[in-house]
């Protein structure tokens, strides 16, 4: 059986590495294995959601990055605003352990790292925002589950932000946004992927 990055524990042999990347003006050294998504590198559609958040739109300085990955979207906004606590989530064992080390390696103590199925053992029901680059692969549920249970989980005029391919859903997403917030906008468009922003 072949497992996915959003397995709980990989089967794929490991093969740890790190590498260094500028996102949001910080150069991070992140570490990196197989069994994760983008190991090899910062995926795009990461870094055009990091470079399309502005952190001046969250009511509070509570976020949480949804499937965190081994951490380059919660971890480069955590520096770039070390004001911010910045929540991150994954059912990915692996993927939470190296997002622990590359948040030791950068210095970054304002991050709590924690393994959740989806909103599971989220316990926090005010968020400023909630950022996702959503597990694709995982299908269209388990990503418009992301949007819907994102509402419960913020504060009123709090943000959800996620980012997705035209081409891998970005348009139903749209919709599922608009069902769920009642209010839509697109703050990012780069080689087909959209950035969506919708307000509680």
């Amino acid at each position: 059986m072949t497992d996915h990055y959003y397995t709980s524990q990989p089967s794929a042999k490991g093969n740890e590495k790190n590498f260094e990347v500028n996102l949001k003006g910080n150069t991070l050294k992140l570490y990196t294995d197989s069994g994760v998504f983008s190991k090899d590198r910062v995926d795009f559609g990461s870094q055009v959601l990091i470079e399309a958040i502005d952190a001046a739109v969250f009511l509070n300085d509570k976020l949480l990055d949804m499937g965190c990955g081994y951490g380059p979207v919660g971890l480069s906004l955590a520096k770039a605003y070390p004001n911010l606590t910045v929540d991150m989530v994954d059912v990915n064992e692996r993927a939470l352990d190296l997002a622990r080390k590359s948040a030791e390696l950068n210095q970054i103590k304002n991050v709590n790292i924690y393994r959740s199925f989806i909103y599971e053992e989220v316990k926090e029901p005010a968020f400023g925002a909630v950022i996702s680059n959503p597990p694709i692969r995982a299908g269209k549920e388990v990503v418009h589950q992301i949007i819907t249970e994102a509402h419960n989980h913020l504060a009123d005029k709090g943000v959800l932000i996620i980012v997705i391919q035209k081409k891998q859903g970005a348009p139903s997403a749209k919709q599922r946004m608009i069902d769920v917030f009642g209010n839509v906008e697109r703050i990012g468009l780069d080689k087909g992927y959209w950035v969506l922003q919708s307000i509680k």
